[in-house]
């Protein structure tokens, strides 16, 4: 046993011992007290009290001698266990006196009287004392072989009957005691073992959620040092495809942007999903509909592997929300396709009825023919980043954050999600979820696929941004004008003020600010400050590459519509022409 688990135990047997110590103290004397007052008034002798009144002073020593707390070192434990242990067998000693002080030969009451408490007393210190086996050695021994040889002494059959008796009894006791001191040191052992398993597994657990946090700090970090840059390129690019329409190097740079863009939005996908600030809004949703939007979303991309894509009708209504369940399936196709290398991937639903002819549930499959995933990585393939033989990371398997998406999202709908895979053969993606009567929609609801929206008016009145970074001002400062938008930008809430003071009364149309700003300052305060102050109706619109869980919260909280880098020529637009619209004063 290792030294720091022993001292723990002979601590735990010290504290069990030395919490009866004031209850053994008065019990033990005030037998012998007892015992001395029996023996006094069957026959007064001076002896007997002063042998009564040195047992009172002993009992009165042991009473106020210093104790063992649970406050001293655990380095000092052994040492307090061998003074426990010489205390109790001097008592035990001087107990051992009475046997021949009051055993007679020709008195057999006083001799069974005296055995009794002898016994007696030794069978309720067996119990205190089992946690320490040399004190249970020294209080028993003296005391009893004290009371064997005396009454062998007296040499008739009675006495030797007791004798024995008393011999055996020792014995007896003895081996009990050690029993019970082995089970309760083995106790104890695995009690301390117990509580350092589950410190130590407290200790990884924590460890873990450290390294989570980190992780979801160090990508809320990188995600935005990529996003602000990008967002450059991107209204640049979008600056200069406005300019040469035709230009393939500027179509390519788009491409390049928005491909970026779309990876960058997957990670904020995630850490929105973390930090709660999505809340599905349930209804009926038609799986017909929403089997045609996927349709041709994935069309091209099968068409291109050379993989046939079958999205079977069924007349199926569920009840979700359907922007999030678009997203689940969109994500599950996306997976199939990529790691499906000939045959195909289907998608079909179907209802599950209970034992009354009742269906209550529909299955949604999401079935390919692909290389299939090994039992050992059934659960690993729903952790951030992790793909199934990709161990060089190409780039056309995505990221790897797919599937902890459709996780997340399962979680967040309450539809369960299963896998079943065999390698080599292919493997079913199942979709568990609440059937809707088609009757119980409010009107025909529909999932349509993402079309391009007209083109947004021109926003009138000048529009005030303040963005920390130089290139994102100027590129925004390009692509607006070249839209016919007054924007006026500046760096810093100083720089806003200053414009404010000499702009006069209702200067601008929005308010647009970056979220994190130099110096620790934030976009959302600056913003709701700057309206107070000058007080402006103009509204205010967030446009950030924060991605941070917590900061996502605080921007939902407020209410405050917010863009996230990059973004679009078109998305910006159009979000200016619903935040300021024609005619607001």
């Amino acid at each position: 046993m290792p030294q720091d688990l022993a001292l723990r135990v002979l601590r735990e047997h010290l504290a069990s011992v030395y919490g009866a110590y004031d209850a053994s103290i008065v019990v033990h004397f005030g037998l012998g007290v007892a015992l001395g007052a029996a023996m006094y008034i069957a026959s007064p002798r001076t002896w007997i009290l002063a042998w009564m009144a040195a047992h009172l002073l002993l009992g009165l020593a042991l009473y106020l001698m210093p104790r063992w707390h649970a406050d001293l070192p655990l380095d000092q434990t052994p040492l307090w266990a061998r003074r426990h242990a010489r205390t109790v067998t001097l008592v035990s000693l001087a107990t051992a006196t009475a046997p021949w002080l009051f055993i007679s030969r020709d008195d057999l009451s006083a001799t069974s009287v005296l055995t009794v408490v002898v016994i007696g007393s030794c069978a309720r210190a067996m119990q205190l004392l089992w946690p320490l086996k040399p004190a249970l050695y020294g209080y028993t021994l003296p005391m009893m072989l004290s009371l064997i040889t005396a009454l062998a002494w007296q040499g008739d059959g009675m006495h030797l009957f007791l004798s024995m008796f008393s011999l055996a009894y020792l014995l007896f006791t003895l081996r009990v005691g050690q029993q019970q001191h082995r089970l309760l040191t083995d106790s104890l052992v695995l009690r301390f073992e117990n509580e350092a398993l589950a410190e130590r597994l407290g200790e990884q657990i924590a460890a873990a959620e450290r390294a989570s946090i980190e992780k979801t700090r160090f990508l809320a970090t990188a995600s935005h040092d990529l996003r602000q840059p990008l967002h450059a390129i991107a209204l640049f690019g979008a600056a200069l495809e406005n300019e040469h329409p035709q230009s393939r190097n500027a179509q390519r740079l788009m491409r390049a942007v928005n491909a970026l863009g779309s990876s960058l939005d997957t990670m904020l996908d995630v850490s929105r999903l973390d930090a709660g600030v999505v809340e599905p809004a349930l209804e009926p949703v038609s799986l017909d509909v929403l089997f045609r939007a996927l349709n041709p979303m994935f069309a091209a991309q099968a068409e291109q592997r050379q993989l046939q894509l079958r999205l079977r009708a069924s007349g199926l209504w569920v009840r979700s929300d359907p922007r999030l369940l678009h997203r689940m399936l969109s994500n599950l196709l996306d997976n199939a396709l990529k790691y499906t290398a000939r045959g195909g991937v289907s998608v079909r639903a179907r209802a599950r009825r209970n034992g009354d002819g009742l269906g209550d549930s529909v299955w949604i499959e999401v079935v390919d023919s692909g290389i299939g995933i090994a039992p050992g990585q059934l659960d690993r393939v729903f952790e951030e980043f992790y793909q199934v033989d990709n161990p060089g990371r190409e780039r056309s398997h995505g990221l790897g954050i797919g599937l902890a998406i459709v996780r997340r999202l399962s979680r967040l709908l309450g539809h369960p999600v299963q896998l079943r895979s065999r390698v080599g053969r292919g493997t079913r993606f199942r979709l568990v979820l609440p059937r809707c009567d088609a009757q119980a929609a409010a009107g025909p609801w529909a999932v349509r696929a993402e079309t391009v929206p007209a083109p947004a008016a021109p926003v009138p009145g000048r529009i005030l941004l303040i963005d920390d970074d130089a290139e994102i001002r100027a590129a925004m400062t390009e692509l607006l004008q070249a839209h016919g938008i007054d924007l006026e930008a500046v760096a810093g809430e100083a720089e806003a003020a200053a414009l404010l003071l000499a702009s006069g009364p209702a200067p601008f149309r929005a308010l647009l600010c970056d979220y994190r700003l130099a110096n620790g300052d934030n976009g959302l305060d600056v913003g709701q400050r700057l309206r107070a102050r000058f007080d402006l109706a103009a509204p205010l619109m967030l446009v950030t590459g924060e991605t941070a869980p917590e900061r996502l919260q605080r921007v939902r909280a407020s209410g405050v519509p917010v863009l996230f880098k990059p973004v679009e020529a078109t998305a910006l637009l159009r979000a200016l022409a619903d935040l300021a619209p024609r005619g607001t004063p």
